[in-house]
């Protein structure tokens, strides 16, 4: 894995003023900028025949703080929802697809078992919804549906001009896969992906109206059971905390598959982080140890922030 830079000394703060001033001094705290922890749980791991991806980049100095193989294009299960959900943002925006226009759940089985929408009683919903329930549930039934309205052809398009060299969304979400399928939903990088949250924070992806509603369905998200695990958020409330931590993220997961890339910030710094492993699945011991580095890059990035 690689190794995190020194320090340097920033004497702009633009996020401090927006908390109040309350930031602690970044020399007070520069010891713990070290992701020690994080980087001897990420090699442990690796070490097992694991292939693990990193990136952790400072929002106020725009500066890599942590990364090791983070050009690397791996699997990332749902994490490739996030530019189907930029295109249907964008199509929404431009108004050449109705956010209100209903449409048909169908055959919620034949796309997996992830989601609410297969549960509820509702056959239809309006797109609207519909990205909510695949930004904040997981819904795979709901990404399919919309897949299937703006076309995958549109994502690989956006996927381009937001340029990201490493992504690519191959196929829907589907039970089984089979020899003429795409083996995986989608791919990416851990580096692209942490610049594509940085970018949503800034709204400065697509433009600023898009930004927004993206960060703003992805602020749903209620799988805070990976990296979000060590902050102490509602799962399904924290899209405005007491404590002034600002939080996004978007979880992956799949067989031997476990990616989250988000954005934390607090009242001392802000980062955008992402964090792919690929690892073999044969155990209960084999997913947790591949859960534990997530939930350490959590504490290492709490400590940063705060």
């Amino acid at each position: 894995m690689g190794t995190p830079p020194e320090p340097t000394r920033d004497s702009t703060d633009s996020r401090a003023a927006r908390h109040g001033g309350r930031r602690r001094p970044r020399r007070e705290a520069a010891f713990r900028r070290s992701f020690t922890s994080t980087l001897s749980v990420l090699d442990e791991l690796a070490a097992t025949g694991a292939r693990v991806s990193v990136h952790v980049r400072d929002l106020d100095r725009d500066s890599v703080v942590l990364a090791g193989d983070d050009y690397v294009t791996q699997p990332i299960g749902a994490l490739g929802v996030v530019p189907l959900l930029i295109e249907v943002a964008a199509r929404f925006d431009d108004g050449s697809v109705d956010p209100l226009e209903i449409v048909e759940r169908g055959d919620a089985d034949a796309a997996g078992a992830s989601g609410l929408w297969r549960h509820l009683a509702a056959p239809a919903l309006p797109l609207r919804d519909v990205a909510v329930l695949a930004a904040s549930a997981g819904d795979a039934r709901a990404a399919n549906l919309l897949l299937e309205r703006v076309g995958l052809e549109a994502v690989h398009r956006r996927i381009t001009e937001i340029g990201l060299a490493r992504a690519a969304v191959l196929d829907r979400f589907r039970d089984e896969r089979g020899p003429d399928d795409a083996p995986h939903f989608a791919l990416g990088s851990a580096k692209e992906l942490a610049e594509v949250f940085a970018a949503l924070v800034n709204t400065t992806l697509v433009s600023a109206a898009v930004s927004a509603q993206v960060a703003e369905w992805l602020c749903l998200n209620h799988d805070l059971s990976l990296v979000a695990a060590a902050t102490g958020l509602d799962p399904f409330a924290h899209d405005d905390d007491d404590h002034g931590l600002l939080f996004i993220n978007k979880t992956g997961r799949d067989r031997g598959v476990r990616a989250e890339a988000g954005v934390l910030a607090g009242p001392r710094a802000g980062v955008a982080y992402a964090l792919v492993v690929c690892f073999d699945d044969l155990s209960i011991m084999h997913r947790l140890r591949a859960h534990e580095a997530f939930r350490m890059l959590g504490v290492d990035l709490m400590e940063y922030v705060f």
